[in-house]
């Protein structure tokens, strides 16, 4: 299983699952953690991403993209990772996503569980 990482290191409240990827990496050898910045790198049939889910108090799995809230629009900088999801789901050019929420502010055992939903999320053969 492949899991595309968001986040901007640079920012503190949005790199939580950046940080949460590299510990992740160590406790599921079985699956392929990469970055990425560009929604235009997402052509897939299936997409899982890890991402940070601003409200969360503990990692959440979202597989229905009418779950994800979207702000108003008022310029392409208000344009984020769900918008661009929903359109592109819209037409046709990505079929099933799975977000794997994170919560702004991540312990151990905020870790723990990510890597216990991302395991119950993995193919049964891999698990």
């Amino acid at each position: 299983m492949k899991i595309l990482v968001c986040g901007n290191p640079l920012v503190s409240k949005d790199s939580a699952a950046l940080k949460a990827a590299k510990d992740l990496k160590k406790m599921l050898p079985g699956v392929d953690f990469e970055e990425f910045d560009s929604v235009e790198e997402l052509r897939d049939e299936e997409i899982n991403i890890l991402d940070v889910v601003e409200g969360l108090k503990k990692p959440k799995v979202i597989k229905n993209l009418d779950e994800v809230k979207i702000g108003k629009i008022y310029s392409t900088h208000d344009f984020d990772l769900g918008q661009s999801l929903k359109l592109m789901k819209k037409l046709g050019m990505v079929k099933d996503v799975t977000i794997f929420g994170v919560p702004e502010k991540i312990d151990k055992n905020i870790i723990k569980q990510l890597a216990a939903l991302i395991k119950s999320s993995l193919p049964s053969k891999n698990a």
